[in-house]
């Protein structure tokens, strides 16, 4: 079944059978806690790159789940691997050897650098144990007694307290003191800082065990790491025993245009993370490391649900369609003509629009700083004219379509924004700041 088959099948939205019952936000927001800012619509089914809410409206999803969805919806490879595997079996422990997890485990395997593979079940997860890997592998190899790993400024590596230490940015911290000892931050994509560091941190005594950062930096602004910086990290690292360790949960997974954003910067992490795409939307996590520094024994780490049959079986599926229908061939087609096109909505509203940068389908339209305009100001307007985008920060629209978008739908939704970036409320914004 060829890529352009599966999107037109995974296109025809499904039969709702009957009317959906009337949304109530205040039902909703007395029952679950008040942990996001919601935007203002409840949606309730999708079909390929296309999402329906409650009432009805179809918008054209450049969300997908915060670059997660990546078939889209209810692509039949999917819908077949759920229905298949829940009927087979969907859950035990891994008390026992599970079939799928080698599977998929020695699929990651094969097309990585790895050599070993932890589930769990989420980006902050597989943080997390990336974080004990490297410290077990500091106290026990490299010797160091109160090890440190170095983090960069604008990270985002997670919601527990162990990864929003390592995330830096205060605004994810606040209240939620005291931190996590054991991270230093440094500025991203400057080299000079992390000598520095290492330097003061390590004087008398070596401390700096890891380096944890992302290949393109998601949350922080799409910010594509810069290839001479990494490669300089990859040979202090060699230099010293020190661990890299790359965050690819949300650009791995083919997101980037490679399966591996590593492979654009031209070195290869001792450990890596992935999640969010990996399972296409069904809640998994993985923790990947190079042999030499696997030090885990049993019994000191675990999850109970981390790879069970049926999140494995499921991956497995989205993993294998990527390969066998060269999806990544896509992500680098399409993800070149969305970047044509922002550039040019960019050229045509400088006044608003700074830079457009990202890799394959993860792309962020960054806001001048001298204008109110916000990029939630952005996703609002642009959610009224059917499109969903989310911000990456306060000043960047990011655009994270599933990976099976097609040329018409890209075009559609750059002239959407070419709608709302000429809409008459978003040209007052500018000029109440300009005047």
């Amino acid at each position: 079944m060829s890529l352009q088959t599966l999107v037109d099948q995974a296109t025809i939205p499904p039969d709702s059978g009957s009317a959906s019952s009337p949304f109530d936000a205040d039902s909703f927001n007395e029952a679950v806690m008040s942990t996001y800012g919601r935007f203002p619509l409840a949606l309730e089914r999708g079909a390929g790159c296309r999402v329906w809410d409650t009432q009805g409206r179809e918008y054209l999803d450049f969300v997908a789940g915060i670059a997660t969805c990546t078939l889209g919806h209810a692509h039949p490879v999917m819908v077949e691997a759920v229905t298949r595997q829940i009927q087979k079996l969907h859950h035990v422990s891994n008390l026992y050897y599970i079939p799928e997890q080698g599977e998929l485990a020695k699929w990651l395997v094969d097309h990585s650098c790895a050599d070993r593979v932890f589930f769990c079940n989420s980006g902050a997860e597989a943080n997390e144990a990336a974080i004990k890997l490297a410290r077990k592998y500091a106290h026990t190899v490299l010797e160091i007694d109160k090890p440190i790993i170095l983090t960069a400024n604008a990270s985002f590596h997670g919601r527990t307290l162990a990864t929003i230490t390592a995330t830096a940015q205060p605004k994810y911290q606040k209240y939620f003191d005291p931190l996590v000892p054991g991270f230093h931050y440094v500025n991203y994509n400057d080299i000079n800082a992390v000598e520095v560091a290492i330097s003061e941190l390590d004087e008398g005594d070596y401390r700096v065990a890891a380096i944890l950062i992302e290949p393109l930096q998601g949350e922080g602004g799409v910010r594509p790491g810069d290839v001479a910086y990494f490669k300089k990290l990859r040979q202090i690292c060699d230099e010293t025993g020190i661990l890299l360790i790359f965050d690819e949960v949300q650009v791995g997974m083919g997101r980037s245009g490679k399966l591996w954003a590593y492979e654009h910067l031209g070195v290869e992490p001792d450990i890596f993370t992935s999640a969010k795409g990996l399972g296409g939307g069904i809640p998994i996590g993985a923790m990947m490391s190079k042999k030499f520094c696997d030090v885990f024994q049993p019994g000191e780490h675990a999850s109970t649900f981390g790879g069970n049959p049926f999140v494995c079986g499921v991956a497995l599926s989205v993993c294998q369609t990527l390969e066998r229908e060269n999806i990544l061939q896509n992500v680098q087609d399409r993800g070149e003509q969305l970047r044509s096109g922002l550039k040019a909505i960019a050229a045509k509203y400088p006044q608003h629009i700074g830079e457009v940068r990202g890799w394959g389908l993860i792309n962020g339209l960054e806001l001048r700083a001298d204008i109110q305009l916000t990029a939630a100001d952005v996703v609002n307007a642009a959610i009224k004219e059917g499109l969903l985008l989310v911000p990456a920060g306060p000043k960047v629209v990011r655009f994270v379509p599933p990976l099976i978008v097609t040329e018409a739908e890209v075009n559609t939704a750059l002239e959407t924004l070419e709608k709302v970036m000429s809409n008459e409320k978003t040209q007052s914004v500018y000029a109440t700041v300009t005047k």
